[in-house]
């Protein structure tokens, strides 16, 4: 049994919104080194980072290029700023990541970030570089549960990974068994001894691959899935190959698969079902598959299309929205202000500059920006409104991809059908 982390619960919203987040700083580039990442651990003195800061902008001024130097003081100087505004850096500590992009080969635009991470940040950090420095919080967008994956006969083994919905395949290996020899007699049992020897050695192999792979990621491994044709796995298993510390993570039953390459691997986790019923892989792969159901059986319980499933959660009748995570496209809102009439437009290129007022169609009034907010993030808000579940659906896997092509990454299921078919 394995114990469970400590750590909060990180929720798919939380992860989903700091990946978009990143997506943006990381877009980020500088013509020089004019962009400042700067990571604040929780407890660190807001006074010590701030004489950090003033000495860097001292230091600064020896930059040799001008508009360089320019660019990098501003920047500090924003810094001090925006880090003066805390008392004491957050629970998790804050990041900021400010300075000047490149929008045209002579020209920059001045960008500013501000993020709380979702999870706690260890160390302090400046950097002063052309990109800003984003994989300290990458790390947290990743999703924590890995599994270890071997597939194996006598003849070849596969391992691989398991990491939320994506199988990783990392090593193949052949072996050098030979098949069982048909001679009678004293060579009849000299081969078998032959054979049993280079079995044995290739399952040594196998081992050490294992610890190779596996070891160095123990504590973060929440198991490990063994499968293959025939009662090889058993005896390997059985005859503790494994190091101890991988033998113990070991899921239990064994699962029979007819491959032992990539597709073994596939096969092994597909077969897993029991094994790995909460794992997201499984979970997402049941709810389309019951979302698929529903459509084809013509229950009216499910529904597709942005705007019958966003007019379907505002009348509170929608139990679970299936949301692909792939989906990139915002909704601008625009209210008129005559007769504050509201208008929602949908936008694919979330760079794009909207225009910032647009005539109003009741009044002919102008309508200006109110929000500017993310596709899924405005999903989740409404669906909390009216307690409605959210689930996020990879495209990693076959079911998920062919969700986001035919559906284009949105549907859900209804608490009851409102139309009989």
């Amino acid at each position: 049994m394995f114990m469970s982390s400590k750590l909060p619960v990180i929720s798919q919203h939380q992860r989903y919104m700091l990946k978009r987040k990143l997506e943006e700083v990381e877009k980020c580039k500088g013509r020089a080194t004019e962009l400042i990442s700067l990571y604040v651990p929780p407890g660190r003195q807001i006074s010590d980072v701030v004489a950090y800061l003033r000495n860097e902008y001292s230091q600064s001024s020896n930059i040799k290029s001008r508009v360089t130097r320019k660019n990098v003081m501003w920047a500090i100087e924003s810094l001090i700023n925006k880090v003066k505004v805390y008392k004491e850096p957050p629970p998790n500590g804050i990041v900021f990541f400010v300075g000047n992009k490149a929008v045209s080969s002579d020209q920059t635009e001045p960008v500013s970030y501000v993020i709380e991470p979702i999870e706690p940040i260890n160390t302090y950090m400046y950097r002063c570089d052309s990109f800003f420095y984003v994989e300290p919080l990458e790390v947290m967008t990743d999703i924590k549960d890995v599994y270890g994956l071997i597939v194996m006969d006598r003849k070849e083994v596969t391992l691989g990974f398991l990491k939320g919905t994506r199988i990783i395949p990392i090593k193949n290996k052949q072996s050098m068994v030979p098949s069982k020899h048909g001679r009678g007699g004293q060579s009849q049992h000299r081969f078998e001894r032959l054979i049993e020897q280079a079995a044995h050695a290739f399952f040594v192999n196998v081992a050490t691959l294992a610890e190779d792979a596996f070891l160095p990621v123990k504590d973060s491994l929440k198991g490990i899935l063994l499968g293959g044709p025939g009662p090889t796995k058993d005896f390997f298993l059985s005859e503790n190959y494994l190091h101890y510390e991988l033998q113990k993570k070991v899921l239990l039953p064994l699962i029979d698969v007819g491959y032992t390459d990539e597709y073994g691997l596939r096969e092994v986790v597909e077969k897993s079902v029991n094994i790995l019923a909460d794992l997201d892989i499984t979970k997402e792969k049941h709810m389309i598959e019951h979302f698929l159901l529903e459509i084809k059986k013509g229950s009216g319980l499910a529904i597709y299309g942005e705007k019958e499933v966003i007019e379907s959660i505002s009348k509170g009748i929608v139990d679970s929205v299936f949301i692909s995570e792939n989906i990139r496209k915002g909704i601008v809102t625009y209210r008129c202000n005559i007769c504050n009439s509201i208008e929602k437009v949908s936008i694919t290129d979330t760079t794009k500059k909207m225009e910032p007022s647009i005539k109003c169609s009741r009044c002919d009034g102008t309508m200006t920006i109110t929000e500017n907010q993310d596709f899924i993030d405005s999903i989740y808000t409404l669906a909390d409104k009216y307690g409605t579940k959210v689930e996020m659906i990879s495209a990693d896997f076959d079911e998920g991809e062919m969700f986001y092509k035919a559906f284009n990454g949105l549907g859900a299921l209804l608490r009851y059908a409102t139309i009989s078919h």
